[in-house]
This record gives C-alpha cells, structure tokens and sequence, in this order.
C-alpha cells in the first residue's frame, strides 16, 4: 500500500529489541497524516456509507497531532498529468507482478506549467526522483530490516490493521520493497507510474483498504525509512511527502472509480480439474457474476485453506461466451497456494478472485507478427493471445516458442500444435533443456526486430529473454511480460 507523509519532526522511541537489538533512539517522523479522499466528479452521486473495517487505532501519543498535508495539485515537479498513454506505452504499464519495458525517453513527460508557460523538458531526473532513488539505494543492502521495521511500527500503533495481512509475512516483505522500487524507477515517466499506481489502488479493494488506513501505513513506511537511510534531511523528508501524497492520490482515485463499475472481489467456483502432470494441473471455474478480462492478462487469487494469502495466475484463454476461467498452475516447493490448487482443489470448491490486471494483450489495430515465449504454465496467457489473434480474423505471423525442462513437461503441446495445424499462420517451436535455454534457442530463428515480443514464465526465463531479445535487435518498447516491479534496476541518483 503506498501512502502519504507528512514533513513534521517529532519524538518516537521504539523499545530494544521490538526488531533489532540495537537501542532505541529518538527519529524524525511524521505526524497523523491528512486523510486523502477520492475526488469526485460533479456528476456523480454521494457514496453509500461503507462497511465497518479496520480502523487506525485512536490512541494519544506524538502521532495524534492533526496537520495539513499538501494538495495533490501542488506537489511541485512531480505532479502527474492525466492523459491517454499511447499504443506502446499501454502495453507495458501493470500491477505487480506486472509487466513493462524500460521507461519511454524523457521528452514523454512534461513538466508542470510555471506563470501559465509551459518550462523547457527536463531530460534528467527529477529533483525528488534523485532523493527518493537515493533513499532506496541506501537501504537496499539492509532490506529486510527496514521491512521489518516498517511493519513492527505499523502493527504496534494500528494493532487493528495486523488482521488485514496474511500470518506468514515474508511475501508481503518483498513486495513492499518491490513496489517501492518500481515507483522510484518510473517516477519521471508519468503515464506508466500512473498506470501501475491505478492497478494497484484497484488491486487493493480486495484487502478491504479504505482511505483512512494510508496515513497509518504513511507513518510507519516514512518512520522506517527515516531510521534507516544513511542520509535523512529536510529535503529527503519533502521529496517523500510530495511523493507519497502523489501515490495515494491516484491509488485512491482509482479505487474509487472502479468502485463504480466493479466488485472489490469475485467468488468462482472450481467446476472442473484436470491433473496433467502430477504436479501440473488446470483448474476451470465460474465466477458468480460476469468477469471481464483480455486474453493475457492474470487474476490474484485467494484459496478458502490458505486466507489472505493471494497469488497471480495467468488466464489460459481468451474470454470465453460461456464466462467459464480457465488457469494453469504448478504446485511449487512450498507453495502454499499452489500446492492447494493443485492437490487439494475439487469441483465445487469456492475460491476469491482479484480483479483482472496486466497489459500483455494484443494491440489489433495493427498487423505487427507475434514472438510468444511460454516457459512451463508460461504457456497458458501465450495460448489466450493466440486464441484471441485467431477470433479477431487476424493473419498475422505468430511464432510460439514453448520451452520445458523435458518433453513430459510440455504438458499443453498437443493443444498448441493442434491449434497450428487449424491455422496456417501459427507455428509452435516445442524446446526442451537438451535444446538450450529458451531465449537463446529463440534467437537462433529469426530475425524478430519487426515483431511483438511476449515473454511468460519463471522469472528467470523472462530475465533472460529480455535481454536475449534486446540483444537480437528487439526494441524495448515492443517487449512485454509482467515482471515490472521484479525486472525494475536498481535505482540510483
């Protein structure tokens, strides 16, 4: 959850050895924050009082001190202007995990007008954007202390928060950092921060996030980041209250405006699974009331054994008349979720479902050739875009290169081969560990600077093919996948 802060000092201490053993020490933090609340068009009507949920505690003490936070309008260099992303740059905006390329060039953002002239383009970073990467730069080697930290600070004051996260909390550690990170790394390129941010408010529905608990999460994320960071002044402390006052804003825009149209969560039921591998299986389900989706884009998911614990799951199909979902899932080592799905889940087992995100989808107002790369249940978002390119009437050159440790691991080939043998302008590259990795057996054919790249699979393939595909003259703007908040660099100032 990304929040607001507010730049006033005050005086916390933490008792020794709540997260760490050192003594506790006075910190500069922020006082109770400013509730943002969703702007409302002049058309639309008064909300509906909400549901009781957990609530930031009331109790007195140095955080209770009520300050005015600033207006999202007046947040200097990095306000963020609305405005429809064009036809590349709306294929690699997500939600994590997410998917894009590297930013678009610096002349795509603009800064705000200043006396009602619009200023030269600023071809660097921003002021703040320098400050914010600076700050994640230096508590990058001590991540997990600061994560640690940021939730001991938030569960000690908002006990009535803790309720809203799952028991075993190292997930949700990696995924603030994460998030944090893609924020810091696309903060001067408006329309893909901008999009991510409005996944992620949509996203967040499903946890029962309301307006009120940003500040609490503000307070405990800017008192962690205060301790920590090698460097901590006034100007640091201002670069994240504009930051974070920007972030908020739109995540709390766009779950307001999804409120309109869309229900915080799904409930589908299993009506059919099918064990393809023993730890391979595919899981159709019906969800209670229409859901809708673009073949390539993924769901989170959550399973009745294992609450509050969500995962992504790509949908193996273009939308279907009959509204039935369709997921390939592996049961991984350890993998709580997965390992439900796939050996406890039977037909008529209810799960809950996220709204749908992800831009990996087809852009049919072109001609451009298809490169799809499908590592193990990769595969099943690669089958959906093909699906869809086949019921648009398109006969554009779609090349899917589906890869596996073995031939017993493509599990899904006799349904991709079917499908080039229906149509003529498919063809299905089966490649096996013998074979090489993925993108390097890829490159091999070709040339492919002329096509739309798809990457989905293991993080590590993505990683690899990303590059590989760079390498063979593949223009970033044209590589998609959803790995945003995983591939984004390391920031720097």
């Amino acid at each position: 959850m990304f929040v607001p802060s507010c730049g006033i000092r005050t005086m916390f201490h933490v008792k020794p050895g709540a997260d760490d053993p050192t003594p506790a020490r006075p910190e500069p933090i922020p006082a109770r924050l400013q509730v943002p609340t969703p702007r409302r068009s002049p058309d639309r009507p008064p909300e509906e009082p909400r549901p009781k949920t957990a609530q930031p505690s009331q109790k007195t003490g140095p955080m209770d001190r009520e300050h005015h936070f600033p207006s999202p309008k007046a947040v200097g260099p990095l306000m963020l202007r609305s405005r429809k992303p064009g036809r590349h740059e709306a294929r690699h905006m997500m939600d994590a995990p997410t998917t894009t390329t590297d930013a678009k060039d610096a002349d795509e953002h603009e800064p705000p007008p200043v006396d009602g002239k619009e200023p030269p383009i600023s071809r660097g970073p921003s002021a703040d954007a320098v400050l914010v990467r600076r700050t994640l730069a230096e508590i990058a080697p001590i991540a997990d202390r600061v994560t640690s930290y940021f939730y001991a600070l938030l569960f000690v004051r908002h006990p009535g928060l803790r309720d809203m996260f799952p028991v075993a909390m190292d997930t949700q550690r990696d995924r603030l950092l994460k998030a944090l990170l893609t924020a810091a790394e696309h903060m001067d390129d408006a329309p893909v921060l901008t999009a991510y941010l409005q996944n992620l408010g949509k996203g967040h529905r499903k946890y029962g996030t309301h307006p009120t608990h940003y500040p609490a999460v503000g307070e405990a994320l800017v008192g962690a980041l205060a301790r920590y960071a090698t460097t901590w002044d006034d100007a640091t402390q201002a670069a994240w209250v504009r930051t974070y006052t920007t972030i908020s804003q739109i995540m709390i825009d766009a779950a307001a405006e999804d409120e309109r149209t869309a229900p915080a969560q799904w409930h589908a039921e299993v009506v059919s699974h099918d064990l393809r591998t023993p730890d391979v299986a595919v899981v159709t389900l019906r969800p209670d009331q229409p859901y809708p989706f673009l073949a390539g884009q993924y769901t989170t998911l959550e399973t009745p054994w294992w609450p509050r614990i969500w995962r992504h799951y790509s949908f193996a199909s273009a939308p279907r008349p009959d509204g039935l979902l369709s997921l390939h899932v592996k049961a991984v080592p350890a993998g709580w979720v997965s390992n439900a799905l796939v050996h406890r889940a039977r037909p008529g087992d209810v799960l809950r479902l996220g709204p749908p995100s992800g831009s990996m989808t087809v852009d049919h107002s072109t001609d451009t050739g298809l490169l799809c790369l499908g590592g193990g249940t990769g595969i099943a978002p690669i089958k959906a875009l093909v699906e869809d390119v086949a019921e648009h009437g398109d006969r554009r050159p779609v090349d899917v290169f589906y890869g596996a440790r073995s031939g017993h691991d493509l599990y899904d080939i006799d349904t991709m081969l079917r499908l080039q043998k229906t149509f003529p302008w498919l063809s299905v590259h089966p490649v096996t560990g013998a074979q090489g990795h993925l993108p390097d057996a890829v490159c091999r054919y070709g040339p492919w600077g002329e096509r739309d790249a798809y990457l989905s699979g293991p993080l590590g393939m993505v990683r690899r093919g990303v590059d590989a595909l760079r390498g063979a003259g593949v223009p970033s703007e044209r590589i998609r996948h959803d790995f945003l908040a995983e591939l984004a660099p390391a920031t720097s100032g």
